[in-house]
């Protein structure tokens, strides 16, 4: 099933901006400062990959038969919801032991990028 990359994207930009709203209001007099620079770094994360995920849908517009592609944009959209997604529940609940899943959701995003990586490599453009 091909991933609706630019829907993925556009939601999760959408919610960084208001998980982002939220912490700068609501949790700053709540979150020691340690834990608010954990929650916005869940936030920076999930902004980058919703921008990377708006850019695949445009990538894929012109090779829509990439399976590569179709797992960079799962694997990016898995990291938001793993990494981002335990960091907020970590420091909203005090959930500790979520951070054992935050690097889970880190390498699904180093394997996406990897993967995007391999898919230039093999479609360089020619001069």
């Amino acid at each position: 099933m091909r991933p609706p990359c630019l829907l993925l994207g556009a939601c999760s930009a959408f919610s960084a901006v208001g998980f982002g709203a939220f912490g700068a209001h609501a949790l700053k007099s709540v979150l020691a400062p340690e834990m608010l620079i954990v929650y916005q770094t869940g936030v920076t994360y999930q902004m980058w990959h919703a921008l990377g995920l708006m850019v695949l849908a445009l990538l894929s517009s012109s090779d829509s038969r990439s399976k590569l592609l179709d797992w960079v944009g799962w694997l990016m959209f898995a990291g938001i919801v793993i990494f981002s997604g335990s960091l907020y529940v970590l420091t909203i609940a005090n959930l500790r032991w979520l951070g054992m899943l935050t690097p889970i959701g880190g390498m699904a995003f180093l394997s996406a990028w990897l993967l995007l990586i391999i898919y230039a490599v093999k479609n360089k453009p020619l001069r």
